[in-house]
């Protein structure tokens, strides 16, 4: 077991280009706020692309190059390639916009050019002042998603603004896995009877392969693939062995980067590398072997959300790495991937929030900032 470390020197080096970041990113307009950071790609610039965005959440790339924006508080936007934020999208369900609550990741269809189906998940309010997460999907025609309907629901619905994961990740056979928190409920994780604290994995549609490892078994629902999970607001799959990485809150401290493997449970909350938040012990995940282990752990924690397998050739020393988003970390954590091994190699100090983290087409990476004025930044990589 491998807990993450920083180099002591490098560290020191990217605090002080992190404080140097943050004074360029709270100044000037949009156009003007560049700023220079050195990682081991070298240095990179990063750029204020669009901002005044309410806790921007989750995007994805659309085939001309614009890019779907979800915003916490309920709206769903266009961001065009001059960089100019369309009016919220018409279409786009209701969201229990409380807490960590509300519209949460966007991912497009792999045969979107044909069907332009968009997908969105989403807190969903219910009765009494419940929700649950939700998964839907919708034609993208204009300015407005239509049609749009709820292919999954997290079963119960709670009460509770807490943990209600969300990323969507389809993989290279046509599946899609769907992170779920615990709703921060604690013991439904151990439980096969709730989807609560479990990854699932359904079709496009909704129903559920079946290969998927509880189908028909007695007490459990068909559509999880894992379980005993917090938070994971962090999700990918590694394109060179098109297996699905995930990167998990822990408590006080503990977040852990796991391979969620069919069937498995992850230990959540019988185990953790964290403690409760009043400081109350949690068994080791070493002392209860019959639990899968953390590949990397991390205390103190980065509280990780987003994540990008990069591929392209602009940054060549990220290729094969993990890209995790940081927000209590404040930037981007990179980890190498080689198989079922994983390594932190380094942090990129972006001195904001980092919500989500995205390839884009031209080789370069969108970052989202979890804030009441939310940004898209690019980072490039300067000649």
């Amino acid at each position: 077991m491998r807990k993450a470390t920083e180099r002591n020197l490098k560290s020191h080096v990217l605090r002080c280009a992190a404080g140097v970041l943050a004074w360029a990113l709270s100044a000037g307009p949009a156009a003007a706020q560049k700023s220079t950071v050195q990682t081991e790609a070298g240095a990179i610039e990063v750029e204020t692309l669009a901002q005044n965005l309410s806790h921007p959440w989750g995007m994805a790339f659309l085939p001309d190059r614009r890019l779907l924006v979800t915003e916490r508080a309920g709206n769903l936007r266009i961001l065009d390639t001059n960089n100019k934020l369309s009016a919220p999208l018409k279409g786009v369900p209701e969201v229990f916009a409380k807490g960590q609550g509300g519209l949460l990741d966007v991912a497009l269809d792999p045969d979107f050019a044909q069907n332009r189906l968009v997908y969105l998940s989403f807190a969903e309010p219910g009765e009494n002042n419940k929700a649950t997460t939700a998964l839907g999907r919708g034609k993208l025609e204009g300015n407005e998603i239509k049609d749009f309907k709820v292919i999954f629901r997290q079963e119960p619905y709670v009460e509770g603004p807490n943990h209600f994961g969300g990323r969507i990740v389809f993989t290279p056979e046509g599946h899609l896995f769907l992170t779920l928190g615990e709703r921060f409920k604690f013991d439904p994780a151990q439980d096969l009877s709730n989807h609560m604290g479990t990854i699932v994995r359904i079709k496009p549609d909704g129903t559920v392969p079946k290969g998927n490892p509880f189908v028909g078994k007695q007490g459990a629902e068909d559509a999880i693939w894992s379980y005993g999970h917090r938070n994971i607001e962090s999700a990918a799959i590694d394109p060179a062995t098109n297996k699905l990485w995930v990167a998990e809150m822990g408590p006080l401290g503990g977040d852990e980067l796991n391979q969620p493997v069919a069937g498995r449970n992850y230990g959540w909350p019988v185990v953790s590398w964290g403690k409760h938040y009043d400081g109350k012990k949690i068994p080791n995940p070493p002392t209860r072997p019959e639990f899968a282990d953390a590949v990397i752990h991390w205390t103190p924690t980065i509280s990780p959300s987003g994540m990008v397998f990069y591929t392209a050739k602009m940054f060549p020393a990220w290729q094969g790495s993990s890209l995790i988003g940081g927000l209590t970390s404040s930037g981007i954590v990179r980890v190498l991937v080689k198989g079922e091994k994983a390594e932190e190699v380094e942090r990129i100090p972006l001195a904001v929030r980092t919500r989500d983290v995205e390839q884009a087409p031209d080789g370069s990476v969108y970052v989202l900032t979890d804030q009441a004025n939310g940004k898209v930044l690019r980072l490039s990589l300067l000649k």
